[in-house]
């Protein structure tokens, strides 16, 4: 893993990119090698879990923590549609044609 950062550095550095190490983390899955990661401004925080478009990737591989942050999200959702809920002068169709397409 560390033969690949340099690489990818120093070819960044050919383009004129340089990998902050600061904003950089990595999660190491099955790995042997538990050296850290270097880079020229210093070393790469290593993480256990990280959210990637919306999902929660672990090292361990479950899909717990990626679902209650799911449910926390639509839940979240749907409270902050309260006072639609309690309104009378909105019809029933039209509330769970919201419900439909804003919480689920």
């Amino acid at each position: 893993m560390q033969e690949k950062t340099t690489r990818l550095e120093q070819i960044a550095a050919q383009t004129g990119l340089r990998i902050n190490s600061k904003k950089t983390k990595v999660m190491k899955i099955l790995s042997r090698n538990m050296e850290p990661i270097k880079l020229s401004s210093g070393i790469v925080e290593e993480v256990q879990q990280f959210t990637y478009l919306g999902s929660i990737v672990s090292t361990d591989g479950g899909t717990e923590e990626d679902v209650k942050a799911r449910l926390w999200k639509a839940r979240v959702a749907f409270h902050m549609l309260d006072k639609l809920w309690k309104s009378k002068i909105i019809s029933r169709h039209t509330k769970l044609k919201i419900f439909n397409s804003n919480v689920k």
